[in-house]
């Protein structure tokens, strides 16, 4: 057996720690590791067309499992391409090991053709970003990568020249045991003393909740009990917190709907568990406020604390929930369940409307279809803009279900590419990619991705031959929409020629089947449905310097159109609520 090179040691350690794709686009540099991946049966060469989508695809995996998933770039604008998938799984907090192959590393400062510095460029979003420039550094260099992308949550990026890459591998080299999963953190007795005695001393608790609550519903279900807390969320919050949940009181934020911004600002303590929300226009200064989370540099920098606890919020509850005294009043909790009843009540006529015939087709109406026909442990990956709100009000959470954007980094295009990342994980699986116009024709080449593959992705297209958001954005600060506009075309036909199923729906009567028949399909599908660009209905006290992107200063919402499955939903809960 010939001896190793630096490239096939680099692709033996990647499938050691658990990585079974690599997402990315050949190229010279990446030829011996490509090649070393041809010849392992443990790994993985996923092609894309894209390296944005290779990032955003290998994010989305490791969101979905919590493992380390992995992509590659060539060297120079090769690599580059990944950074914009490398930010957004970074801030989702997705354990990612890019390679970022370099040019020779004899050239390396000479302005070389396609020359970068990939180590430096990385350095703002990854946890770890370090260039091999000898055979001697491996497999320290990798291993350690690894050990901060798993036990930090987040991006880590070697960059690795082709020449030191086809070399053979230092004998004797030294592969120690590699961590691949995380422990709980459970906060010292002092945090979780404090925190007891500030519960016991406040008559109003509520709890506002991030995906830092994920695998901790029950835990938050029983200390919500115990303390009579109405229970609101973020948007990344919403599949981990809402389902089965008695206390709900809804979202909060922009895309917000329902009493979670009274919740919030009448309480007398506000507890926030596992979120890093960062809009603080929504948060009060006047209140008494906790903050929960796993990552210690989170803690207080979106508002001022009382107290801040480090630790999981699901070992924190644990821990927390013997310790306080149960509460009777129901109160604030019962006042917030009304409010927020008749609060999604109030919204919903806007949507019931002679929804079924209007023409264009109402998005939220597509939305709500979608939700009934979808199944039930779907998972949904959400462009950024209008489809998040579609998402946020329609999408029915219920444990199994997943729903995966771009969240933090707010980027454009990540559904599609993100949908092959959830699909390649299983794909048995329903994978829907809920996309908008504008972020599907960004990075359409990746369509031909799904189809090369045979993966059963099922995009269905918001098309309202807009920028929505971006044209709300402008309206709100008193502008005219400006190039915002997209001509189109029939996105069905393409699909069709690429060699995928498809359907264009103009009618609202014919939505329900369209969606049936695509869901079903063993292969890709794509439904492109023609929606109202006017379907946004903005409160006349909205002012110019209340937004600025999706930050909102004065207003708990912007956005009237409905609310979907939430509204029996609350109307549930108001049912528990005791009669005097």
């Amino acid at each position: 057996m010939g001896k190793q090179t630096v490239a096939e040691q680099f692709v033996d350690i990647l499938a050691r720690a658990g990585v079974r794709r690599l997402y990315g686009v050949v190229g010279d540099s990446l030829n011996p590791v490509v090649d070393a991946i041809r010849r392992n049966s443990a790994i993985d060469w996923i092609q894309v067309r894209h390296e944005e989508s290779a990032a955003f695809a290998a994010g989305a995996e490791a969101q979905l499992t919590g493992k380390l998933a992995g992509c590659a770039g060539s060297c120079g604008p090769g690599n580059l391409h990944l950074i914009n998938g490398l930010y957004d799984a970074h801030r989702s907090m997705a354990p990612v090991l890019a390679l970022a192959s370099h040019i020779p590393s004899s050239e390396i400062g000479t302005g070389y053709f396609q020359e970068t510095h990939p180590d430096q460029l990385f350095r703002e979003c990854s946890h770890y970003s370090e260039l091999i420039s000898s055979p001697q550094q491996m497999p320290r260099v990798l291993q350690t990568a690894i050990q901060h992308a798993v036990g930090r949550r987040g991006v880590s990026v070697v960059s690795l020249p082709g020449d030191i890459a086809a070399r053979p591998a230092p004998e004797r080299a030294e592969e120690h045991a590699l961590v691949t999963s995380r422990p709980t953190v459970r906060p010292g007795d002092t945090e979780i003393d404090a925190l007891a005695r500030m519960v016991d001393e406040a008559d109003r608790v509520t709890l506002f909740c991030g995906s830092g609550t994920a695998g901790a519903h029950e835990e938050v279900m029983a200390f919500a009990e115990r303390v009579k807390a109405p229970v609101g969320h973020a948007l990344r919050g919403k599949e981990h917190i809402q389902y089965d949940n008695p206390y709900d009181v809804g979202m909060s934020g922009l895309l917000g709907y329902g009493a979670a911004y009274e919740a919030t600002n009448e309480c007398d303590l506000l507890i926030l568990l596992g979120t890093d929300f960062p809009y603080n226009a929504f948060l009060p200064d006047d209140v008494r406020t906790v903050q929960v989370d796993v990552r210690p540099e989170h803690l207080g920098r979106r508002s001022k604390l009382d107290l801040a606890v480090w630790g999981d919020v699901r070992e924190t509850l644990r821990c927390l929930t013997p310790k306080v005294r149960p509460k009777t009043d129901r109160r604030f909790l019962d006042r917030m369940l009304k409010k927020h009843a008749e609060a999604l009540e109030g919204v919903v006529k806007a949507y019931t409307r002679k929804v079924e015939k209007h023409i264009p087709i109402h998005p939220e109406y597509v939305a709500s279809i979608l939700d009934e026909e979808a199944a039930d442990d779907a998972v949904f990956t959400v462009d950024t803009g209008m489809c998040n709100v579609w998402a946020a009000r329609y999408l029915t959470p219920n444990g199994r279900r997943r729903v995966i954007g771009s969240f933090t980094h707010g980027s454009m295009a990540n559904a599609l590419p993100q949908a092959i990342g959830a699909q390649f994980l299983d794909r048995r699986r329903q994978v829907i990619s809920m996309s908008g116009d504008g972020g599907f024709t960004m990075l359409m080449g990746d369509f031909l991705t799904l189809v090369q593959y045979d993966l059963p992705v099922k995009v269905i297209l918001f098309n309202n031959s807009s920028l929505g958001m971006v044209e709300l954005e402008m309206l709100v600060s008193g502008l005219p929409a400006y190039g915002t506009g997209n001509h189109n075309p029939n996105f069905a036909q393409l699909a069709r020629a690429a060699g995928a199923y498809a359907e264009r729906v103009e009618k609202p009567k014919h939505l329900r089947s369209a969606l049936r028949t695509a869901l079903h399909h063993k292969g890709p599908a794509l439904v492109d449905i023609v929606t109202d660009p006017n379907a946004l209905s903005i409160p006349p006290k909205i002012k110019a310097e209340m937004v600025t992107g999706f930050a909102l200063s004065a207003s708990k919402m912007v956005l009237d159109g409905g609310v979907g499955k939430m509204v029996q939903m609350a109307r549930s809960n108001l049912r528990n609520v005791p009669r005097p």
